[in-house]
Formats: structure tokens, sequence, C-alpha cells
């Protein structure tokens, strides 16, 4: 057990730091021997509460070209809740493998899985289609971050039952973005439209262009622009938005997509997985990101799964950016002060999977210690007494508040008294928010990287590599993933593109 512990540690480490020497040490796979170009698609549906899960067979689809890179067959890192696995009957070897997280293995942690209700989603793997028999094995990790198998199947690509039909959806509209060559040497994104109307093409097509201009205007996506292809499908919904489950509002949308994801207010996913796969797979993709037609707060981000953000609030910027960190690289989250509906959600005792977060367990091998500031003390001291006495003042208020507002609704006040309330209320508020900002704003380390604690919804335990970065929220300074999360995420690209 802990020689395993100790490879699952190591290649972590060289995915931040050395990918290209892993690249050439690992078993590679002669792509042409074993695959076709095309893609194979096997949905199933995954059963369970916390303590149990199920997975059987839905359906299988022979599509377009892989969009995977060749030169990896077998995923260089240790990331994901998943893992899936193909070995060739012939030869008993493994010739592809790739990790995933889900929607359901977050369910898993949440109080209604503890209470043993069961619930039921659709999934998909996605792997190249071989030419011969192999064995599917989808692996999960327990709590110390082991791999054991879940699910097996026998799969011959020849057999008869797989739907090989060559179109999805005809009046599904594919809109280029940008194109840089050949899927197995680039990043493929597709971007799909989820709540935009027939009528609202134009709204899509700008809201495309809006995104995709952020995104390269942010290291590290900017200086590897050349790497990316992107596309956008547009599929019209009926209605406009997405689902507000709190607020009372349902929409008639094409990808099943919903705030109030777990009953966090602003978590938002999208569960029609077969939806999603089909209109995705009009292109070859790597990545697939869902753009909401709606002005709020919110997103969500799954890791090899998918990005979804909301594309009007004031946040939406930051909301893009730091969902695609969690989706594309595996990123964790470095803030700590916000509601989250896990419970036991990391292992004492046991350090994360995730590159971008530590629970520290031996100081003098910081995932990141390359990049540690000159003179640094790890752990580092940065003033988290002062920044929590500021985030509880806030969160008091905003309690106060409720309660207010919750006593005027049951006596029938006007709406413009309460009106009045709440905006007395956020304007005490911001002034606390505004005082949290200068901390941060005028902080002697802002700049550094060390070993700062609270991460990951853990105000104790568990440390991030700054102050501030796109996977905490972002400050007056502007958008940056910092250093270290950007190594992660250029290490992510090497995988997908060689370069």
């Amino acid at each position: 057990m802990s020689t395993r512990l100790v490879y699952m540690k190591g290649l972590i480490f060289f995915t931040l730091f050395s990918l290209p020497l892993l690249a050439k040490a690992q078993n590679r796979v002669d792509f042409g021997q074993y695959f076709e170009d095309q893609t194979l698609r096997i949905d199933y549906y995954h059963t369970g509460d916390s303590k149990t899960e199920e997975i059987t067979l839905d359906r299988m689809y022979k599509q377009g070209s892989w969009a995977g890179n060749p030169d990896f067959c077998l995923q260089p890192f240790e990331l994901g809740q998943y893992k899936v696995n193909v070995y060739d009957i012939a030869t008993n070897r493994l010739i592809y493998s790739k990790g995933y997280s889900s929607i359901f293995a977050e369910y898993q942690t949440i109080d209604a899985a503890i209470r043993g209700n069961r619930r039921t989603y659709h999934e998909s793997v996605v792997i190249p289609c071989p030419k011969r028999p192999f064995i599917l094995v989808i692996e999960k990790r327990d709590r110390y971050n082991l791999l054991s198998p879940v699910y097996t199947q026998h799969v011959d690509p020849a057999d008869y039952h797989i739907i090989n039909e060559k179109s999805i959806r005809k009046n599904d509209l594919i809109i280029p973005v940008t194109s840089h060559g050949n899927p197995h040497k680039h990043v493929d994104l597709v971007i799909l439209a989820e709540g935009y109307k027939a009528d609202e093409l134009e709204k899509f097509r700008n809201d495309l262009k809006y995104f995709t201009g952020l995104f390269f205007s942010v290291e590290p996506y900017k200086s590897t622009a050349d790497l990316f292809n992107i596309n956008g499908i547009f599929r019209a919904s009926e209605e406009s938005g997405t689902d507000e489950p709190r607020q009372g509002f349902y929409r008639n949308t094409s990808l099943g997509s919903s705030f109030n994801t777990f009953d966090l207010d602003r978590y938002c996913l999208a569960e029609d997985n077969r939806s999603i796969r089909d209109a995705a797979a009009n292109v070859p993709y790597d990545a697939i990101l869902i753009m909401v037609n709606l002005d709020r707060y919110g997103g969500g981000g799954i890791y090899n799964w998918q990005t979804v953000f909301a594309t009007g609030s004031p946040w939406r910027d930051y909301v893009f950016l730091h969902e695609f960190g969690h989706a594309f690289a595996g990123l964790a989250d470095e803030y700590f002060a916000s509601p989250v509906a896990y419970v036991d959600f990391y292992t004492a005792g046991v350090e994360p999977l995730e590159p971008n977060i530590t629970a520290l367990l031996d100081t003098t091998q910081v995932k990141w210690k390359n990049y540690l500031s000159p003179g640094i003390k790890v752990p580092t001291e940065w003033g988290k007494a002062f920044y929590d006495s500021l985030v509880n003042r806030a969160a008091d208020i905003a309690s106060e508040r409720d309660k207010v507002l919750n006593g005027m609704r049951h006596t029938g006040t006007i709406t413009t008294e309460t009106e009045k309330v709440r905006n007395d209320y956020q304007s005490r508020i911001d002034q606390v928010n505004a005082k949290i900002d200068s901390f941060f704003r005028n902080h002697p380390l802002k700049d550094k990287v060390g070993v700062f604690e609270g991460a990951n919804y853990m105000s104790k335990g568990m440390y991030r590599p700054t102050l501030m970065s796109l996977m905490h929220k972002f400050g007056e300074d502007g958008l940056s993933y910092d250093i270290v999360n950007e190594k992660v995420i250029l290490s992510t690209i090497e995988y997908y593109t060689g370069n």
C-alpha cells in the first residue's frame, strides 16, 4: 500500500514540473496498432448513495474522429475520482487510461446520500475506438485515494449493437471560433449553447466571441493560443435561461441545466448527459463547456466532464475561468469561507490529489516547493485570524438581514420598505467586503508563493499556494491563476498537444 501511495504522489509532482520526462518514461502505446481514428462513447447509468454504487450499461456509439493525443494513450498523472482503463484482450495490455470525476461522486458526499437516498445519473466515458475486443474497467478511488474496480465490461467493437449514426442532429449549428489544425495535436474545446431560443442566435455568437476573447487574454492561454481549436454549437432551447428552483423558475432548455445543484443556490450543473454528449459530438472535443444564457452569478466545473457558466453577472469572467480550472486541469477550490453541501470531503492524514492544495503532512515536501518565494516560511502566516473576523462579520450581518426580512414578509410589510431594509444591510456588507479587498490588495505577501492555511472549504488543515488566485477569487489586480496553477494548466495542455 505505501508503495502505491508514493507512486501516486510522484505522478502529481511530475504533473507540475516535468511532464515531458514522464512522457518519455511511460510505457508508450502504439496508437495505430490498437485504435481506429474514431471515438467510442459508452453511456451508462450510475446509481447509489454514500455507501453503495452500481454501474449499468446503457448504449454505445461510434462517433467522429478521436480528439485526443495518440502519444498519450495513458494519462500521465493521477487526478479524478474515477479512472477508465482499456485492456487489449489479445495481449492483456493496458492501452488507454484517463481520470475523471462525476456529479454522482459529489452526490455521494452530501447529507441526502449519507441518509441513504439513492440517485441515478446518466454518464459517459469517451475513448478512442479499439480495433479488437477489449475489456473496459472503471475504477473508483476510496477515502485513501486508492483505486479499485467498480465496473468491468467485455466489448467487441464489431458488435452490431454499437450505434454508428453519421449525424447526431441536423439542426445543430456549428460555429467555428478558432482553428489551428490537427485535433490530435491541439486542445479541442466545444462550447454548447444552453437556454438560447432560436431567435437568440446572434446573442450566442456575441457571447461566444466575448468569452473566447476573455479566455485568450489570460495566462497561460494567452501564450498558448495557437494550441487551441474552439467550436461553438448552437442548439436552440424552447425558453431562455435555465432552472432556478429556489426562485420558483423552471425553463425548458436543451441541455437540462439548473441552479440549486445539491441545494446550493449558486451551483449550476447540467444533468442531461445524453443531450450534452450528442451536441458535443458534432466536432472532435477534449473538453465540454456549457454557456448558460442567464444574467446571474453561478456555474460549476467537474473534472474531465463539464464547465458550466452563466453569461451575465458582474462576476462572469471569474466564474468562467475558475470553473474551467476545475474541469480542465483538476484544480481545487482555494477558498474556504463559502457554504458547500459536502460532508467529510477529505480524509484526515491523507494528501489530496489536487495539485494546488496540500494537507502539509510533510513540511519539507510541499507539492509546489520549486516555486516557493525565497525565505518564505512553511506554513506561511498571513493574518488569517483578522480575515476570518471580517468574513464572520459579513456573515452575521447577512444572517441578521435574513431574519429581519423574513419577519417583514410575515407581517405583510410593503415591498418598498423591504427593499430599503435590504439595501441598508447590503451597504453594511459592502463596507466589510471593502475591508477584505483592501486587506488582500495591500498585503505584503500578495505576490508571494507560500503555504497559506485555508483552502478547499477547510479553514484549518488545508493549504494553498498564494493569497489570491482565480481558484480563490480575483482581486483588484485582475484575473490570474498564479504561477503554480499556470504550470498545472500548461502540463494539461501538453498532455493534449505534445507541445
